[in-house]
Parts: C-alpha cells; sequence; structure tokens
C-alpha cells in the first residue's frame, strides 16, 4: 500500500527550505532553494544547526503571487475518525510562507495587489472541508481500488489520484515531475467526510473517542451486531466555483459543482459501497447574478451543446457505467426551458446506457406533500436494483459490482437533490445490512430508531458542507433530512437561509470565485505584468446611484417627520424625493450587473 510520511519539521535558513520527515527511522529531508525553487533529497545531518524549527503537519504546495513563489503548509490538522482502518485527518490551520525575504523590491500597487491575493488563498485554504490521509487513497472509490493492478497499487499517492478531487493539484505541479519526492506530499481533497460508528451499549464506553466533527458519537444496537459506516463527498476540482458564476458545463465535458459522494459500510471485515454523483445540468447555460432574488437562466446559442454533453456522459460511463439521470427542477416557469432542453438532448445522444427521469420536486411536494417523494423512490426502485452496490467479503473476494449510478440534479444540486441523494443511500444500505447479515429478512433501517437519527443528522451534514462550499450558506430542506417531515421552523431557516445567499451571491461572491480560480491555476499571475485585473475602475454608476438612492430615501422620510406648513407643501416634497428614490432604484435593477460582486481574474466567456 503506498503511503506518505505522515509528519514533519519545517527548518528554515536564508537560503533554503528544510522540510525533514519526523516518521520513525527517517532520515530524509527535502531542501528546496528559496532563490532556484529547485528542489532535492538530502539527510538531517545535513541541515544547518541554526536553522529556525516548526512542525508542520504537511505540505499544500507551492503557488507563484505578485511577490513569487510561497510555500503552502499544513499547520493544524484535526483526526476526524478511522476510514477501514486508516487514519482520515481534516486540514484545520494553513501558513502561507514566502520564498523571498522581503517585498521592499514591489512598488505599493504591486504590494495591494500580492495583500490581496494572499487573503485570496487564505480564503479559499479556510473554507471548511480540507482532507488527507497519508496511508490511503481518498480520490477514488472502493471498488476502483478493488479493480486495479499491483503497478497501481505500488504508484504513490499523488501518481495514482484520481485528478478530478485533487484540491491541490495545481499547488503540486513541480512535486509532480519528481517522483523522488512523493513521499512528501500527498493529495488533499475538498468536500465532506463522515466516519461513523454503530455499536451495541457494551463497545459503547470503547469507542466514543471517534469522531464528534459533524455528529455526535452515539451507542446504537441493531441486532447486537457492530458495523463502521461512513460518508465521503468528494468534491471536483474541475470548473469549481460559486453557486451562479459557475453553471452548466465547460469545453470538456466538465460540469459544475460535480461531487461524487460514496456511502460504506463495513461489517467483520466484509466492505460495501454505494456511489452516487451530482453535477450542474451539463449543457452550456448560465445564471448570472443581478440583484434579483433569482436571475434568470440563459441557454448559449452560440456553441454546439450536444459536443459537451456527449463528453460529459462518454466520460461518467466509462468511469461509473450506466447512468439514470435524476432531474428534479422545477418543469414550468424559468426552469422549464432547462428541463426541456435537457430531456431533448438525452434524445439526441441516443445512448442506451443513459435514461433520463424528470421529477418536479417543487411541484410534488407542494403543500408539505413531502411523502409524495416515496413516488420517486418506486419509480427508480426497479433501476437501484439493477444498477446495485458494491460488496467484498472478508477475503477479499468481490461479490457484487455497482453497475451504474443515479446522476442528480437541481439547479444548485444541492438541496433538492441531496434529500433525493440520502432517501437512495437508506434504500441501499438497507440492502447491504440485511445481505451482511446485520439486518433481518424484512427488517427496516426506519424501526433502527437510534441509528435512523444518526443516519438522517450525517445526511443532512454532508448537505450543509456541500452547500457552504457552494452556496456560502448550509442547506435548505435539511429539517426533512433530519426527521424525516417538513415543519414551520425549518421553513423560517430556509428563508434565513436564503436570505443570507442572497447577499452573498449578489455581494461578495465574485471574490470568493476569484479565490478558487487562483487557487487551482485557473489564473497565472504574472510577476512581469505591472498590472493586473484588481485595479479595474467601477462604472460611474456604481458609486453615483446609491448615492442618490439613499438620499432621495432619506430625504423622503425626514419630510414625512419633518411636516411642511401646509400639507400640500408636504405632499409635494414626500412625492418628489420618494420618486426620486424609485426612479434611482429602478435604474439600479435594471443596471443589476454592473453593482453586483463579479470576478476579475477570469474573463466572463470562461465562466458562462
Amino acid at each position: 500500500m503506498a503511503s506518505t510520511y505522515s509528519s514533519f519539521n519545517l527548518r528554515t535558513t536564508q537560503e533554503k527550505f528544510y522540510i525533514e520527515a519526523c516518521d520513525e527511522g527517517s532520515e530524509e529531508v527535502l531542501a528546496v532553494d528559496r532563490v532556484s525553487t529547485e528542489m532535492t533529497l538530502t539527510v538531517k545531518r545535513d541541515v544547518p544547526a541554526g536553522a529556525d524549527s516548526r512542525p508542520i503537519c504537511g505540505l499544500m504546495g507551492t503557488i507563484r503571487l505578485v511577490a513569487g513563489n510561497y510555500l503552502v503548509v499544513i499547520t493544524k490538522k484535526k483526526k476526524v475518525g478511522d476510514l477501514l482502518g486508516h487514519a482520515v485527518w481534516k486540514a484545520v490551520d494553513f501558513d502561507i510562507i514566502s520564498y523571498k525575504k522581503t517585498i521592499l523590491h514591489l512598488t505599493d500597487n504591486q504590494m495591494q495587489d500580492n495583500k490581496t491575493f494572499m487573503s485570496m488563498i487564505n480564503n479559499v485554504l479556510h473554507t471548511d472541508g480540507f482532507y488527507f490521509a497519508t496511508d490511503y487513497d481518498l480520490t477514488h472509490t472502493l471498488q476502483r481500488l478493488a479493480n486495479t493492478s499491483p503497478e497501481f497499487q505500488e504508484m504513490s499517492l499523488l501518481e495514482r489520484a484520481d485528478q478530478r478531487f485533487v484540491w491541490n493539484g495545481h499547488l503540486l505541479r513541480e512535486f509532480l515531475a519528481q517522483p523522488e519526492v512523493h513521499k512528501f506530499v500527498f493529495p488533499v481533497i475538498h468536500g465532506c467526510i463522515l466516519p461513523c460508528c454503530c455499536l451495541t451499549d457494551t463497545l459503547s464506553l470503547n469507542i466514543s473517542v471517534l469522531v464528534k466533527e459533524f455528529i455526535d458519537m452515539r451507542s446504537s444496537c441493531i441486532n447486537g451486531k457492530v458495523f463502521e459506516w461512513s460518508i465521503i463527498s468528494r468534491r471536483s476540482c474541475f470548473r469549481a466555483g460559486v453557486r451562479y458564476y459557475v453553471r452548466g458545463i465547460d469545453s470538456e465535458g466538465h460540469p459544475a459543482n460535480y461531487v461524487e459522494t460514496e456511502q460504506i459500510v463495513q461489517f467483520n471485515s466484509s466492505k460495501a459501497s454505494f456511489v452516487q454523483t451530482r453535477g450542474s445540468i451539463p449543457f452550456f447555460w448560465s445564471q448570472r447574478p443581478n440583484l434579483k432574488y433569482k436571475p434568470k437562466p440563459q441557454i448559449s446559442k452560440t456553441v454546439n451543446h450536444l459536443d459537451g454533453f456527449q463528453r460529459h456522459f462518454d466520460s461518467q460511463v466509462i468511469l461509473y457505467g450506466k447512468q439514470v439521470i435524476l432531474n428534479l427542477i422545477n418543469q414550468k416557469g424559468s426552469e422549464k426551458p432547462l428541463e426541456l432542453a435537457f430531456n431533448k438532448m438525452v434524445a439526441d445522444l441516443g445512448n442506451g446506457m443513459v435514461k433520463y427521469i424528470a421529477f418536479d420536486f417543487h411541484k410534488e411536494c407542494s403543500r408539505m406533500r413531502w411523502h409524495r417523494l416515496q413516488i420517486l423512490l418506486d419509480m427508480v426502485a426497479e433501476m437501484q436494483d439493477e444498477l446495485g452496490y458494491f460488496l467484498v467479503d472478508a477475503d477479499g473476494k468481490v461479490l457484487l459490482h455497482q453497475d451504474g449510478t443515479f446522476r442528480s440534479n437541481c439547479m444548485d444540486c444541492l438541496d433538492r437533490t441531496n434529500v433525493i441523494q440520502s432517501m437512495l443511500a437508506q434504500r441501499a444500505l438497507q440492502s447491504q445490512l440485511r445481505k451482511m447479515g446485520v439486518l433481518h429478512v424484512g427488517q427496516k433501517i426506519e424501526e433502527q430508531v437510534a441509528f435512523g437519527k444518526m443516519f438522517k443528522n450525517a445526511w443532512a451534514d454532508n448537505a450543509d458542507a456541500c452547500a457552504k462550499q457552494y452556496a456560502g450558506t448550509g442547506a435548505l430542506k435539511t429539517d426533512f433530512t433530519r426527521t424525516g417531515k417538513r415543519t414551520h421552523w425549518g421553513l423560517v431557516m430556509d428563508g434565513w437561509n436564503s436570505m443570507i445567499r442572497y447577499y452573498k451571491n449578489n455581494f461578495s461572491d465574485g471574490y470568493r470565485q476569484d479565490s478558487i480560480d487562483l487557487f487551482l491555476g485557473n489564473y497565472a499571475v504574472d510577476e512581469s505584468d505591472w498590472t493586473t485585473p484588481l485595479r479595474e475602475p467601477k462604472d460611474w454608476k456604481f458609486l453615483t446611484l446609491p448615492i442618490v438612492m439613499v438620499v432621495a430615501f432619506s430625504m423622503c422620510i425626514i419630510c414625512l417627520l419633518m411636516a411642511g406648513e401646509t400639507w400640500t407643501e408636504t405632499l409635494a416634497y414626500v412625492l418628489f424625493w420618494g420618486s426620486a428614490s424609485v426612479v434611482t432604484s429602478g435604474l439600479i435593477l435594471f443596471n443589476g450587473p454592473d453593482f453586483v460582486d463579479a470576478p476579475r481574474l477570469v474573463q466572463k466567456e470562461k465562466l458562462d
């Protein structure tokens, strides 16, 4: 099994960084020249005695900003649990260290730009959800790992990683070219990992120190059987971004907000997994913010949709097998054209491995009729049985393969999607536990109160984690995922989260999108370029109209509070200032795209 070093010391001199491997018996040191950026291997005795020393938890990689190269290190980690006997860590804190000893050679504008870029990198690093393991490949599903060659097993974690899910891939590009240094770095995924344990009361004291990252550990007994259960959501770094600025697919067929979610269960050394995917509607469309609560989606009229569409599903079929599309968007209103286009493209594709099912989630579940989700489950039950799940016995013999996946989507691939995915996952887990002998024939998970509560909370936490990374808030509709029913308090919380999403999507997501593009290498900083898009001036309307609107509205209120000598004079003032306020508000809404926080580092056509 491939592995990397698990603990390090960072030794720093004026000329070099020395990353010492602190694993037992290791003498290797990675030396990084701060001037030439060359990386070489040496041993501990060659490190200068006077070098400054500090412990670190790992290397994220290197990135080039205005002031030159920076070393990005993990300074704090937290164990979130054990996955199939391997420790899984969450990267909690980071440091960005300059190769240069000073930045005095920069102009004032360059210093400000460099500071902004540093802030952007920190913004991404401190978005919750970076995970790694030093002796296990988190980027691949259980089934993919079971179907690999001995040569693959001998490859380093970095070489064999699924690049779709390696979020520090751009930062590790220089390390990738030097296989001899691979033991000093590991792939880091972004998403959600929920290691959970289900156990009898007699064992709860021994296991209770496991993960409390997202859910409280509680003892639970199912027929006296002990099993481990986990959820891993892997967020793709291809076409990554934030809610309204990244929709649809790119020319390579990579969809926005693509997430592979794997549910793993282990009992008496037998292991099973069930994989689902989610991703934006896979053709070329956009929904850029414009100050309206729900911007109208726009389908591109200038590109060949079927080309990218086919690339996407060809890739899906190769990776996962048969595809069952669950399209959960509205079949009326502004979402209707997307549903019609999606349906038509599947028909035009003519691929027998791809099936399409449209289910108007909001219509079916309107007026709190959430029990009607069973209609969809009944509709796909036979298909789910046909797709199956992966199962391997205690001797490592593969008993069952998963022959395809459900590919779910709504508009954001968050709230409606997660509800359906959790219900499909519960049905799969029930079948797996029966096959493994944990549940008796005919027993249902919902009858197991303690575990059922843990299961629902874990899937709701998974929803919150994915939603925060893409939309900036926790998920909507999690009251149903947690309790199995829709509540009035849940509706209130959904309204609150929707308000926060509105603000972030319109007034802070451009910066977040720029941060992601910089971190993933979609935008490269050029030290020789004295100008950056960060200093592009705003249009005159950006400041003028809001000031006029605020002044007009304030004067309207003042006129109401401080009445004139006659009511006609007061009415005239109120009508004048009120009209000025309404007109400027209308102009602001009409020119909405000029007032939102738009990305600056990547051109518009790359986002659409």
